[in-house]
């Protein structure tokens, strides 16, 4: 895996997420170029918008990785998973995170600011970011994928 400071992600939340965003581009991401794809206030927003402006940026190649929050991070993996070329993974904690990465090559990673917590979510966050994807036999499986 590239070191941090060479990542380019796209960044974006609904309003639900907004807090946890800002949080993660302050710490986790801090090292990270961070393209910021909203929202930027509580205000609400539909998160499949905010979705698919993080997914074409992924999908375009012009950021390696994207992040989405909402409130479970259910809705953005849906709305995500639909952007052809991109493999939306909903994260809980490190281990998912860990293995939505090795065997899946997971590109966007989705989270729930109203089930993870400040903490779960930074570790879960950095664990998914410097995870390399194996390859292998799960690059076959991937292939099938797309």
């Amino acid at each position: 895996m590239a070191d941090k400071k060479d990542l380019t992600i796209a960044i974006g939340a609904d309003h639900a997420g907004f807090v946890l965003k800002q949080t993660l581009i302050g710490s986790v991401l801090s090292d990270c170029h961070v393209i910021d794809l909203g929202t930027d206030s509580p205000t609400p927003v539909d998160y499949p918008d905010v979705a698919k402006r993080v997914a074409a940026v992924v999908a375009a190649g012009k950021a390696d990785f994207g992040v989405l929050i909402c409130g479970t991070g259910i809705g953005m993996s849906m709305a995500a998973g639909k952007i052809r070329g991109i493999r939306a993974a909903r994260c809980t904690e490190p281990v998912s995170a860990e293995l939505s990465r090795r065997h899946n090559d997971a590109n966007v990673l989705c989270l729930g600011a109203r089930i993870t917590g400040v903490e779960l979510a930074k570790k879960t966050l950095e664990v998914w970011l410097t995870t390399s994807f194996d390859g292998g036999r799960h690059a076959r499986r991937v292939g099938k994928i797309e």
